[in-house]
């Protein structure tokens, strides 16, 4: 079909992108709406990335999704300038932030026009630090309304499988996911799941195949690709960069064992992703301990452009950062601890069985917190998330509902621990004797009283959204004391990693002297990220993403010359 995988590589096009995520995809469709002769080439056999693998929420203030939902203040856009400048600062240049939040909308319109793509804002989602100068308690997050994306035919074949299964046409969006954590504890937990359950019915007996999150995203950009004619060259990796006179004119890739060119007469725009998968890099950069295995990003993701950038000349910033989580190292995948921590009747412990934060903290932060106990020399990774029979059977966690067991598996691999005392299961995990019920006593202390002197737990909006309103006097703290109680191990995962080759407003990739390489761009986890080493809310990531890979063909466009086509043939192959 038009616009769908090519068995021919080009031997020359105005514009190659690489990488098939969000930032390539929506950097592929907007160089095409400019007129550029135009290839996406991936890597992997499939499309979407780490987008199609996400909640897939979107931090883009002011778009039209929140106008719709009377959910822009004539202010909005100051107080988001307002809340990037006091959380992020001088460790991203100011343009560069204030050209996301001023292009920001357009590119979302954009996306409207020109694809099945449609959000709707996530109530009540508060941004990450809501309490810092800008922030917004009620949150600035949109998310993708589900479609039926049978438009795709096979091609549908080739959407990034999810981090974790879920029964076909199951469409849970963020707003969804919020209220089934709590079970049974509020009225909006069943009839969410019944209003999910009646809508797989349906879809099912009219034959549709519904998506939402991030498969929504990365459906909705893949249609309008296919609407487009931007040819999409999978299995296709890129090995290094054409530079001549110190300008890229295009692209070494290698599929089936074969080693080709392609010439890019404008530009070459990298969206290949970060280095999550890549062990070696992850040790010399990253902090210790880290592994692979405790990420849930796209597995394809192993630095390719990193290297191929840096090989250029470019320069780099944050590679000891990722967008970091708490996660559960399941046996054969890893879990996004999101909710879990939130909800009242849970702690995390370190290796002392001491608290040592705001267990609801956004999952950057919190990370980062577990990294900094490597520095006092009491280790925090792992970690232990505690909680007793009462917070087991109220809560859904990691996909299981409360009350039902948990998989044996997890207890023979060490993933889950339990014990009829707290005593038993500081002995079980190693912690010194007498720390971990020392550390509950305090905690639930604080429970009854409704107040964290140690972490101010629930004082946040945002510690509230996943918390229970049920729960009195703090409704994100409960008292540890029914047995059988749990520990859960907690390690420092991540979505991705978050840097990469530095590039400024327009998403030109820059050597450490500031200037730029020619015909070199780069948007996504590839890049180091515009929002430095914090998370402003949900979407943090693939806001930026789009927006850079749309400013990236906007340049081209704009700006570059064209580079002359060699005379001589390139092989191509079916």
């Amino acid at each position: 079909m038009t616009g769908g995988s090519t068995g021919v590589l080009p031997e020359a096009v105005d514009v190659v992108v690489v990488g098939a995520g969000g930032a390539g995809m929506s950097a592929a469709l907007a160089a095409s709406h400019q007129g550029l002769d135009t290839v996406l080439i991936e890597k992997s056999a499939y499309f979407g990335g780490n987008t199609a693998r996400s909640g897939g929420g979107v931090w883009i203030p002011g778009n039209y999704a929140l106008e719709e939902a009377g959910e822009v203040a004539a202010d909005d856009r100051e107080q988001a300038r307002l809340y990037l400048d006091t959380i992020v600062g001088d460790r991203v240049p100011k343009v560069r932030r204030d050209t996301y939040l001023d292009r920001g909308p357009e590119v979302l319109e954009f996306i409207k026009q020109k694809t099945p793509l449609r959000f709707v804002w996530v109530p009540e989602y508060a941004d990450y630090l809501p309490e810092q100068a800008g922030g917004r308690a009620r949150g600035r997050s949109v998310e993708a309304v589900p479609m039926d994306a049978r438009f795709l035919g096979d091609e549908l074949d080739r959407l990034h499988p999810a981090y974790t299964k879920a029964p076909a046409n199951l469409i849970v969006m963020q707003r969804d996911f919020r209220k089934l954590s709590l079970g049974l504890r509020t009225l909006g937990g069943p009839l969410t799941m019944i209003r999910v359950l009646f809508k797989r019915m349906v879809t099912l007996m009219l034959r549709k195949k519904m998506f939402a999150m991030g498969n929504a995203i990365a459906i909705g950009l893949r249609k309008g690709l296919v609407d487009a004619g931007v040819p999409v060259a999978y299995e296709t990796d890129l090995v290094d960069l054409l530079v001549e006179d110190g300008r890229v004119v295009g692209v070494v890739v290698e599929r089936d064992g074969v080693r080709r060119e392609i010439r890019a007469r404008r530009g070459v725009i990298l969206g290949s992703g970060g280095f999550e998968h890549n062990q070696e890099l992850r040790e010399k950069f990253l902090p210790a301990p880290t592994n692979t295995e405790w990420s849930t990003g796209a597995p394809s993701n192993t630095g390719g452009g990193l290297v191929a950038g840096t090989a250029a000349g470019a320069a780099t910033d944050l590679l000891d950062d990722a967008w970091w989580g708490p996660t559960i190292p399941l046996p054969g995948r890893a879990w996004f601890c999101l909710a879990e921590r939130n909800l009242p009747g849970s702690i995390m412990v370190n290796g002392a069985g001491q608290r040592y934060m705001n267990e609801a903290l956004p999952y950057v932060e919190a990370t980062h917190a577990m990294y900094e106990g490597e520095a006092t020399g009491v280790s925090h990774v792992p970690s232990y998330l505690v909680f007793d029979q009462t917070y087991r059977n109220r809560y859904l966690f990691a996909g299981v509902a409360g009350r039902q067991p948990f998989p044996g598996r997890w207890y023979k691999e060490g993933v889950v621990t339990r014990a009829d005392s707290l005593a038993a299961l500081a002995e079980k995990l190693g912690l010194p004797e007498g720390s971990l019920d020392a550390t509950v006593e305090r905690f639930n202390g604080f429970a009854r009283s409704g107040v964290d002197e140690d972490f101010h737990r629930g004082e946040s909006a945002y510690d509230k959204y996943y918390s229970d309103p049920t729960v009195k006097p703090n409704c994100s703290l409960a008292p540890i004391q029914k047995g059988p109680f749990y520990a859960v191990k907690i390690v420092a995962g991540d979505l991705g990693t978050k840097g990469g080759l530095v590039t400024d407003e327009r998403a030109r990739v820059l050597r450490e002297d500031g200037s730029v390489i020619e015909g070199l761009y780069a948007a996504g986890n590839v890049s180091s990220a515009v929002m430095g080493t914090t998370y402003p809310g949900p979407g943090g990531t693939i806001g930026p993403a789009l927006v850079f890979g749309y400013l990236a063909a906007e340049d081209i466009a704009r700006a570059t010359p064209a580079t002359p086509t060699p005379s001589s043939p390139i092989e191509e192959t079916a």
